[in-house]
């Protein structure tokens, strides 16, 4: 301890530091703290073209559950290959961004997750308004709908997020949303 300048005991520098921490470790670990740390994030996910559905935390105690993502690789996979694509993370985080402002209960219908490059290349050729290199062949894109939020709110939510690129589909009634540089059309 040393005097300050109004003559008072006080602490050094480190011994307040040490002080403060150790306060601090000792409040979280009562859980008295009211704030536990990061909150789980949780996704819910309804493959119109499959009827498969999944519900699951997907980052939990500061890390991604490996067992979580791979049940969303597997819905969000190409239904018409049956290929799986790890879909991107960044991706994950923006949809639980983009439920979480909207306040929605339902899961994300999803018309398009992951796409492979010769299902991609074969709805380009169609015409389909599909673009050649396609985020969806490297599983940063995703064509959604929630059933109980309009298509223009979702399409407002995450182009606030300036998260990447937002495609608004009304005629197909869908939003696409992806994590690629920000844009929207």
């Amino acid at each position: 301890m040393r005097r300050g300048n109004s003559g008072a005991i006080g602490l050094t520098r480190r011994a307040m530091l040490r002080l403060t921490l150790g306060s601090a470790a000792a409040l979280l670990a009562s859980g008295k703290h009211g704030w536990a740390g990061p909150a789980p994030r949780r996704l819910a996910f309804d493959n119109l073209h499959t009827g498969e559905s999944v519900i699951e935390t997907y980052w939990a105690d500061g890390a991604y559950r490996p067992e979580a993502l791979a049940q969303f690789d597997h819905v969000l996979r190409d239904f018409r290959t049956n290929e799986v694509m790890a879909i991107d993370r960044r991706l994950l985080d923006l949809l639980y961004a983009v439920h979480g402002r909207l306040g929605s209960a339902r899961p994300f219908a999803i018309i398009s997750g992951y796409r492979s490059p010769a299902t991609n290349a074969k709805l380009a050729a169609a015409g389909g308004g599909v673009a050649r290199r396609s985020l969806h062949c490297f599983g940063m894109a995703i064509d959604v709908r929630l059933e109980d939020r309009s298509l223009r709110d979702l399409r407002r939510v995450a182009i606030a997020l300036k998260q990447g690129g937002v495609g608004f589909y009304p005629r197909d009634n869908f939003v696409h949303v992806d994590v690629g540089r920000v844009r929207q059309w």
